[in-house]
């Protein structure tokens, strides 16, 4: 499996960066677009890395915020085949809290439903998709809107403002023959959540062994013992490989660097990633 990191928050000499999210996956023969940043930029580096958007089977969206899905207007017009899944509650009813300030974070707007023919809803508790080893993975832990309200992350639902339990949130897991591989570019539900979520589904049989997790952990806001915490999860666990960025914070990835050494990696925009 290649993995190659079209838009991320820091850049290299050759792809700049910006905040949000882009990865271009290839295993097994066929091309997965997951996050398409929040603007053209996505492109703009897949061009400067030979990456063909044009070849890409098919794509998914892994949260409705605006920095993972606002380039996929620009995917759509390269791109004129490849499906795009998504978690059914995605839609343009995400918002953020800023002191007082209530700023809309969700997709472009009227932009999904330009394209509907092309977005895929699902709405299973452990979706097989396209290929006989990839998987999406929604969250079923109990109580997500207490994360929602301390990250002052909030969904309009029916005229009134909630704590975003993440329903629109999901993971995009690949199964090799190292062991599972999980996919969340920012676990808003929390990634020791997501870890269990995913080694806990019945459908893996016996072996739900997690070889690596890449995206971001949403921890830059986190205190410090928090960030320990969830180190210590990934050690228990034997976790391999760890490759994460964007949300995660800078101090963040410094203490779990500090924690797991070389089992860490952190991302960047151009980063081509050998799994």
């Amino acid at each position: 499996m290649k993995v190659i990191v079209l838009a991320e928050n820091t850049g290299c000499e050759t792809c700049p960066g910006e905040h949000g999210l882009s990865l271009f996956i290839e295993n097994n023969g066929y091309k997965i677009l997951l996050d398409a940043g929040k603007s053209p930029l996505f492109a703009e580096n897949a061009q400067t890395l030979d990456v063909d958007l044009k070849s890409v089977d098919f794509a998914v969206l892994s949260h409705s915020h605006y920095d993972h899905a606002d380039g996929f207007d620009t995917f759509f017009e390269i791109n004129d085949t490849a499906r795009l899944y998504v978690r059914e509650g995605t839609g343009e009813t995400y918002f953020s809290k800023h002191g007082e300030e209530l700023r809309y974070i969700g997709p472009k707007k009227g932009m999904l439903k330009q394209y509907q023919d092309r977005v895929v809803l699902v709405d299973e508790a452990f979706a097989r998709i396209e290929q006989e080893d990839v998987f999406l993975v929604p969250h079923n832990t109990k109580g997500l809107e207490a994360i929602g309200e301390k990250a002052k992350l909030y969904k309009l639902e029916n005229g009134e403002l909630l704590p975003d339990d993440f329903a629109h949130e999901q993971s995009l897991v690949i199964k090799t023959a190292k062991g599972l591989v999980i996919f969340n570019s920012c676990s808003h539900g929390g990634p020791a959540n997501i870890i269990r979520e995913v080694t806990e589904a019945a459908e893996w049989g016996p072996d739900s062994r997690i070889y690596a997790y890449v995206g971001g952990f949403h921890l830059s806001k986190y205190p410090e013992e928090d960030v320990l915490e969830f180190a210590q999860v990934l050690k228990e666990l034997q976790i391999e490989r760890i490759i994460t960025g964007h949300c995660t914070g800078e101090r963040a990835c410094e203490i779990l660097q500090e924690q797991l050494g070389e089992r860490l990696e952190v991302m960047y925009s151009g980063m081509v990633i050998d799994i």
